[in-house]
């Protein structure tokens, strides 16, 4: 099967793919058509705000609680899922996870590997490093196997090819798979289901993600609409889960509310078709499940976000979406514009300590400051507030140190901070700042024509003729009866 483009390549230039989406018209109303329904769907889903807002009140507490008790509960957690069966692994980074993974495989001689979706299989390219290793790992998701099939990254965290519409999913499983080309939906996913319970009799190993890990009782708790995830982890005599240590909560009181926002907050619904709960390999008097389960927990820069205070509530994501669904720059671009496993408001404050800001100076500027997915985040992540740090860290000195995001400080040139530490002075000086005002509303007509990458797509700042200090001063003189100002 051939490989996706690299994500070196991918990361390369996030400006210039921003404008090849804007540019593209079928994108842009695939994206509309969807963002628009999913909006309205989640609207109605929560139709009453007070319960609403203390729902996410208590998810927030929930999540908070979880990550303050994080290496507790992870040790909690191990020694619940050992006395159950199942198999843990640690991974500081998704190169190791891999060789976790690649590991337990060819020890069942494993050739063909089955995969449920899974955000943090894609963070460690999972697919990309088994198939050089000649073993064939297939996406059991509808979204995921539709972009794996034509060579791509997901779009978006929940629903992966959101990017295209009927007509282009059926051209490519014409050109892919030789099936007639149809636009009837229904007869897509058959087309797909088809080809896929072929392959879930057929593999050695399934793959899986796990959306909350209950430390309480050692339960790897999953959901889904499709059935490929429960497939994946029953049809195949080895399950192996991968999954971010944040993901553990302490007990199945807590999953409750969780679930209630994801699904409510990602699809509208009010649950999902199918809630998986795991709790261990298939006991001898049992007619069906794997004979092994394994956990492989990754860390990929997770602690060093949980080291901050601040940063330490990206953590908390549930990966449902809706930051997203509701940003007016993810909506217009895409996600493959961010070029990184998350895209959209989530993925500008999450990758860059995974990856490095470095590698992604342009995300925590991509925004608008809208605040709309701080709004709606269902575990109240302050995303915009984030934002504006990772933007400070962005323009900060690279002498500055220590920085809580590796990569920080290389953006900006000397010169640029130069100004903007400038205008910071200027601003913290009454009497020249006075001056500066009284010079700019009478010399408005030298004011710059061109402000660096400001003007590409704005009209220059022009000051204007008289400052809001004289208009505020000529009104208090013209309605204020008495003053001796008057």
């Amino acid at each position: 099967m051939n490989q996706r483009i690299p994500v070196t390549e991918l990361t390369s230039d996030f400006k210039s793919r921003a404008h090849d989406a804007l540019a593209d018209p079928q994108l842009r109303a695939n994206f509309r058509t969807a963002m628009d329904s999913l909006m309205r769907k989640r609207a109605d889903a929560f139709s009453d705000e007070a319960e609403r807002e203390g729902l996410r009140e208590l998810g927030n507490l929930i999540r908070a609680r979880s990550l303050s008790n994080l290496p507790d509960l992870l040790e909690q957690l191990e020694a619940r899922l050992t006395a159950n069966g199942i198999k843990v692994h640690w991974a500081e980074t998704t190169a190791q996870a891999n060789e976790i993974v690649h590991g337990i495989i060819e020890a069942r001689n494993g050739r063909q590997v089955v995969k449920g979706k899974s955000m943090v299989s894609e963070e460690m390219e999972m697919n990309d490093y088994l198939a050089d290793r000649d073993i064939e790992c297939l996406e059991s998701d509808m979204g995921e196997y539709i972009v794996q099939l034509d060579h791509e990254k997901p779009s978006h965290i929940i629903m992966p090819a959101i990017h295209k519409n009927a007509r282009q999913v059926s051209q490519l499983f014409n050109e892919k798979l030789g099936e007639p080309v149809s636009e009837d939906v229904d007869e897509l996913i058959q087309t797909g289901r088809r080809i896929l319970r072929r392959k879930f009799l057929e593999a050695d190993v399934g793959v899986s993600g796990v959306n909350f890990a209950i430390a309480e009782t050692g339960t790897l708790l999953l959901v889904e609409n499709e059935g490929n995830g429960r497939m994946s982890t029953t049809a195949p005599p080895v399950h192996i889960a991968v999954t971010g240590i944040e993901k553990v909560v302490s007990n199945l009181r807590d999953v409750v509310p969780l679930l209630s926002l994801l699904t409510r907050s990602a699809l509208g619904q009010p649950i999902t078709t199918y809630v998986n709960m795991i709790s261990g390999p298939r006991k001898p008097d049992e007619l069906d499940g794997p004979e092994e389960v394994h956990l492989v927990l990754l860390d990929n820069g997770r602690t060093g976000a949980f080291a901050d205070a601040q940063l330490r509530q990206t953590l908390n994501c549930i990966r449902c979406g809706a930051c997203m669904n509701h940003c007016p720059v993810y909506t217009r671009v895409g996600g493959h514009t961010y070029g990184e496993v998350y895209p959209g408001p989530i993925g500008k404050i999450v990758t860059p300590h995974m990856v490095g800001l470095d590698r992604v100076p342009d995300h925590p500027s991509a925004s608008s400051l809208c605040g709309a997915c701080g709004e709606v985040c269902p575990v109240k992540i302050p995303i915009p507030e984030l934002l504006q740090r990772l933007r400070q860290e962005n323009v900060q000195s690279p002498q500055h140190e220590p920085k809580a995001v590796k990569g920080a400080g290389s953006k900006y040139s000397r010169k640029e901070r130069m100004i903007w530490r400038s205008w910071q002075w200027l601003n913290t000086q009454p009497a020249l700042y006075r001056l500066f005002l009284w010079g700019a509303t009478r010399f408005r007509g030298l004011a710059p024509k061109r402000v660096g990458p400001w003007t590409e797509n704005h009209s220059a700042p022009v000051p204007a003729r008289r400052s809001l200090h004289d208009l505020a001063r000529d009104h208090l003189s013209t309605n204020a009866v008495g003053d001796p100002r008057t």
